[in-house]
C-alpha cells in the first residue's frame, strides 16, 4: 500500500487550530492507516489504498472541511518525491548560508510558461524564487514578516493554492518517511 505525506494548507494558522491527535484521528476516520504527524503545522504521513494522488487529495479535503468547518487544501507527495524535494538545492550554498530561511511551496500541478514568468516577476532584492516541478523554492534574506514576498501574493498572482514549509521541516518529513 502506498505511503504519502500530506502538506496541509490552513492548519494551525490564522486561527484555524487543530491538535495533532485530532488530525490523526480524522485521517484514520477517512480510512487511512499508519497515520502520524510531523510538527504542529499540518504535515501528515499515512498509508492509503491504491488510487490516484489527486483523488486522495480530494478525499482528504472534503473530509477535513466537513469535520473542521473550513477549506483545507492537501498537497500529497510520495516518499521518493519528498526525498527529492528535501535534497534539491536550487540556490547557491553561499546565498543559503547568508539567508534568513529557505522555504518550499507545494503546488498541485507544475506551473505553465505564463505562471513561471509571473513567479520571475515576484523576485525582489530580499526574496529569491526558483521553481522545480510542483514546488516553488523561496530564499528569504530577511524574516518572513519583513519579506516583500508572501505565499498569499504568490497564490493571487498565479491563481492557484499553495502551502509553504521551511526546508528543514521538509527534510524532517523526508527522514520520517525514510525511517
Amino acid at each position: 500500500m502506498p505511503r504519502y505525506a500530506a502538506f496541509l494548507r490552513a492548519v494551525n494558522v490564522g486561527g484555524h487550530v487543530v491538535k495533532m491527535d485530532r488530525l490523526r484521528q480524522l485521517f484514520e476516520e477517512t480510512g487511512f492507516t499508519g497515520v502520524s504527524t510531523h510538527l504542529a503545522s499540518g504535515n501528515v504521513l499515512f498509508t492509503a489504498g491504491r488510487g490516484r494522488a489527486s483523488r486522495l487529495e480530494e478525499k482528504i479535503e472534503k473530509s477535513l472541511e466537513a469535520a473542521l468547518g473550513w477549506d483545507v487544501a492537501a498537497f500529497l507527495r510520495t516518499p521518493a518525491e519528498v526525498a527529492s524535494v528535501a535534497a534539491r538545492q536550487p540556490f547557491p550554498p553561499e546565498a543559503v548560508g547568508e539567508a534568513h530561511g529557505v522555504y518550499v511551496g507545494f503546488l498541485k500541478e507544475p506551473l505553465d510558461t505564463a505562471q513561471l514568468e509571473l513567479v520571475n516577476g515576484l523576485r525582489t532584492e530580499t526574496d529569491e524564487l526558483a521553481v522545480s516541478g510542483r514546488e516553488v523554492f523561496w530564499l528569504s534574506r530577511v524574516r518572513v514578516a519583513e519579506a516583500s514576498f508572501s505565499s498569499a501574493q504568490l497564490e493571487k498572482a498565479l491563481g492557484v493554492r499553495t502551502t509553504f514549509r521551511n526546508v528543514n521541516t521538509v527534510r524532517g518529513v523526508a527522514a520520517k518517511l525514510a525511517g
